[in-house]
């Protein structure tokens, strides 16, 4: 079994965390504040890793560790401090650990609809998501055997927006089709879990996965369906919006085994509809 660290213990980090401790692991959850009180299988370890101060007390003989952060907020600065200061710090601590990076498809800029896998162009626009592609590649350079997942649009409990979007009977581009790439984040567990596990039986993995289900879709495609689950008025059309538009292929995830629980949006979303009726 392995001394993991997983640093970021929102609702994804946290139940990665339970699921690896009840496997035997030895995790130690990253947190600036860490719960109090609730009994947990994580041992908890408190710090901000925009301060190196902070992880001086950090062991450091963790063979193995997740970078999974959340910015305080959509900005630069936010972003710069997890992603740039913070990555850092830890790569100077744990310079022999062996870390996958929660990453995301907002990395990749492409505007027509067009495919994309792990080897397409991932030149970003905006300052966060190049903060982000730069974090990449810290990770890559700092260790060749580090891996970095993609993950697309993260929905689930908790992760309703668009739910509430399709109540409100929005206005959604019809054409030319928005394509829109999602991800259940149960699926984000278990994809963590399953490059671990292969990872841990000495398998041979690319340095890159990109994490979205089977289905990118029209955002009118699924905005009509999920209005027609929900009994609401469908959304009505608008003009086109300029602004970054692809489908992610999961090819080489599933290449290397990987079987999604919720392979299409369809499967997913009709479980949180029922729950939105009760």
């Amino acid at each position: 079994m392995a001394k993991i660290l997983i640093v970021g213990c929102g609702a994804i980090g946290s139940e990665l965390g339970r699921v690896l401790s009840a496997q035997g692991h030895d995790v130690t959850g990253l947190k600036r504040k860490p719960p109090l009180s609730a009994p947990s299988l994580i041992n908890y370890a408190t710090a901000d890793i925009s301060s190196a101060a902070d992880l001086s007390d950090l062991d450091t003989d963790f063979t193995q560790a997740f970078f999974i952060v959340s910015p305080d907020g959509r900005n630069e600065q936010s972003y710069r401090a997890v992603y740039q200061t913070g990555l850092d710090n830890l790569l100077a601590k744990l310079p022999k650990t062996q870390w996958l990076m929660v990453s995301s498809t907002s990395v990749y800029g492409q505007t027509q609809g067009e495919w994309v896998d792990e080897d397409s162009v991932a030149k970003p626009e905006n300052i966060t998501s190049r903060l982000i592609r730069q974090a990449e590649q810290t990770l890559i350079d700092s260790n060749p055997a580090n891996i970095v997942v993609r993950f697309s649009g993260i929905y689930g409990p908790g992760r309703e927006y668009l739910l509430r979007q399709a109540m409100q009977t929005p206005a959604i581009q019809q054409n030319p089709p928005y394509f829109t790439n999602r991800i259940h984040q149960q699926d984000c567990v278990k994809i963590l879990c399953f490059l671990l596990e292969q990872r841990l039986e000495g398998k041979t993995l690319a340095q890159c996965y990109l994490a979205s289900d089977n289905d990118p879709a029209p955002t009118w495609e699924v905005m009509t369906w999920l209005a027609d689950q929900l009994h609401c008025l469908r959304p009505t059309a608008k003009a086109a919006d300029a602004g970054m538009n692809k489908r992610c292929s999961n090819a080489r995830l599933k290449a290397l085994g990987y079987q999604f629980h919720y392979p299409s949006y369809k499967d997913g979303y009709l479980e949180l509809v029922k729950l939105n009726r009760k």
